[in-house]
């Protein structure tokens, strides 16, 4: 299994998990481990709307949310959930960032 990740899910993990040089490689031996082990489902989270080809494969707290490519067997990491109530960073925090990107794009263009 080829797994891949978006630069989203790339930042995502930096942002709600723990910073780090390189979330790629964090995320894909996340992913590869949780997938081996047989931590795979095609339900979605609760309020998460599901988007025909997903599959959630869950490790230690966090919901990775991907596309499955069959034919390739290509694993495309998209997002990352955290799940339960106790978030490694609270969203007050991640939420002022998304706000100070959100008037940065807004003040130049």
């Amino acid at each position: 299994m080829i797994v891949a990740v978006t630069d989203h899910a790339a930042e995502r993990y930096r942002q709600r998990v723990r910073g780090t040089l390189d979330a790629r490689l964090e995320i894909i031996g996340r992913v590869s481990r949780a997938w081996a082990d047989g931590r795979v489902g095609t339900e979605p989270p609760p309020g998460a709307a599901a988007q025909r080809g997903s599959v959630y494969v869950r490790d230690r707290g966090l919901l990775f949310v991907c596309l499955h490519d069959r034919p390739r067997s290509e694993l495309v990491v998209i997002t990352v959930w955290e799940e339960g109530e106790q978030t490694e960073v609270p969203r007050h925090y991640t939420d002022a960032l998304k706000d100070r990107r959100l008037r940065r794009r807004d003040e130049s263009g």
